[in-house]
This record gives C-alpha cells, structure tokens and sequence, in this order.
C-alpha cells in the first residue's frame, strides 16, 4: 500500500501503485471542507453512517464512553455472559440538539448535491427518533427521497420499564423495543429519462440482485461482531454482510465512485473493496483513519463463507 499528500495537506492511502487508479483512497480531515474542494459531479453514490452533528463524538462524549457510564452512550447491560456494546440514546436529546442536527444536515446536504453527478443516490444511516431531522434538510436541497432501507437488527434501544419503578410498574415499558434501522434514500435528480441518465452518467437507478431479483429496501442484518469488531473496534460499526450488499446496488453498473464521508473504522470502504469498486473515505478523527487504514483489507478479505461464520444475518 502507497501513500500520497493531496494538495489541501490531508493524507491519503492507496490500494494500488502509483500509475495506478486506485481502489480506494482514505483521507484524514473535515467532511464539509473536502467537499468544497471536490470537482463538481464527481461522486456517484454516497454510503454513509454520519455523527449526527458530532454530539455522541465529542470529547466529553467520549470520554463517557471510555468510562463505561453516562452521557449519550448507553452501556447495555449484559446477557448469557456476553457484553454488549454501546449504543448511542437520542432520547436524552435536547431541543439545541435536534436543532443542531438540522443545520448539520442542512450544511450536508448543499455540498453534497454540488458533488453528486446527476442521478446519484444517497444512502444515509439514521435512527427513528431523530431521522427527520435527516430528511427534511435533504428534501429542501433539492434530493428526491426514494424510499427507505430497512435493516431488521434486534438491537436493546428501548423496552425498558419506567427508570426506579421497575417493581411499581412491571407491565409497561417506556418505549417499543427497537428492531430495525432506518437508511434514508435519496437521489439527485435526473438528465432527463432514467435510461439518458444511465448511458451519460451511470447513475439514475439501483443495481438488481440478479435478473429475477430487484433490490429490495428490508435487509436483515445482525450487529456486526466476532471477527469483524476484532478488526474494527469502532463504537458504530456496519457489518459487511449489510453493507456490501447496500454498495452494490449504489452504482447500478458497477461503475463510478462511492463516497463515505464519515468513514469511522472504514466498512463502507471495505464492503466496496470486497464488490470491486472505487470508493473514497474520509474522517476527522485521526486515530479512527489510522484504524480503517489497517481494517480495510481485512475487513474486504473476508469471505461470504466466514461472515456467515461470524454470524451475518439476523
């Protein structure tokens, strides 16, 4: 693996020589300044998992985590001897909050649609308390939402019964618990017809299956784990198993470039490796692109037979 410095002084790691295009490029620096720098209509899908304004990644934040108590993450209690990991709880959002998510997506957003060649599509993780603060703000820029992901994971957000009365009140529980995750789908409006977009731009539509089988928005997916969090300890990892099948159908011929503008340990860049297609991944957090530099080609190099192993699915 070589390595180059771009002109804005951000590193990047290639997955090829030099006089090679390479697979995949990783950049260690702000989203939003990357993205004001890109070549207009230069990116053909987007697959992303982003910080939600970076609430849950904030030093203080952080720490809390580390700490195992308090804050945004919630420390699962443990089950048959197995611990659980972190979940970010978006109830303890205040108004400034959610407000301050709005203007993240909105500030997202307008880059974004600058970047995207015509008939790109978006996928974007979210959660169900808080994805129309994502929505909205996409609408307004202009995106056409095209419907929604729906991964079935059981996952232990909510259930619980009310906090210090668990005994008063034995039969209710404060929330519906959690068993699927919202991935937003958008798209940057067409050229004219799908069929004029798909022969200029490659893009306009999403990748079938198989020639029976379209793609379809239900995928069950279990929480990545075992070998993959080995690889990628990172607190918001996506499992291979989701998301190679998300970054097939983001490029509905296979070409193009992919771009996670939040990369974390860098599965999104992996599960596009592992389909054979370019992809692009940046983050802020310089320890988080240091981990997806080592992850990425093993998290790629895992078979269909061992994520099976590791238990893909639900």
């Amino acid at each position: 693996m070589t390595y180059r410095t771009h002109a804005s002084g951000q590193l990047g790691w290639r997955l090829a020589p030099r006089d090679e295009t390479p697979l995949y490029e990783l950049f260690h620096g702000d989203a939003f300044a990357w993205l004001s720098s890109a070549p207009p209509s230069s990116i053909h899908a987007v697959v992303t998992d982003p910080p939600y304004g970076l609430v849950e990644y904030s030093e203080s934040q952080l720490r809390k985590l580390k700490a195992g108590k308090g804050g945004i993450w919630r420390i699962p209690p443990s089950f048959d001897g197995c611990r659980r990991n972190p979940l970010p709880r978006f109830t303890v959002l205040t108004e400034k909050d959610r407000v301050s998510l709005r203007t993240f997506f909105a500030e997202l957003s307008d880059p974004l649609m600058r970047a995207l060649v015509p008939g790109a599509h978006v996928f974007i993780a979210t959660n169900p308390l808080v994805s129309y603060l994502v929505y909205e703000p996409f609408i307004a820029a202009g995106f056409e939402k095209r419907g929604e992901i729906i991964r079935v994971v059981h996952t232990l957000r909510g259930g619980d019964r009310p906090k210090n009365a668990h005994d008063e009140f034995p039969d209710v529980s404060v929330m519906p618990k959690s068993c699927w995750e919202p991935w937003g789908l958008f798209r940057k409006p067409c050229e004219g017809r799908v069929q004029d977009n798909l022969r200029k731009w490659k893009t306009g539509g999403l990748r079938r299956i198989s020639p029976e089988l379209p793609f379809k928005d239900l995928i069950s997916s279990a929480p990545a784990r075992g070998i993959e969090r080995e690889i990628a300890p990172h607190p918001s990892l996506k499992p291979q198993h989701f998301l190679r099948q998300i970054v097939r159908a983001s490029l509905p011929l296979g070409e193009g470039v992919i771009l996670d503008p939040f990369m974390g340990s860098g599965s999104t860049i992996a599960a596009a490796a592992a389909c054979g297609l370019r992809s692009i991944g940046i983050d802020a957090n310089r320890e988080y692109v240091e981990m997806a530099q080592a992850a990425i080609p093993r998290l790629a190099g895992l078979s269909p037979e061992e994520l099976r192993a590791n238990g893909a699915g639900v």
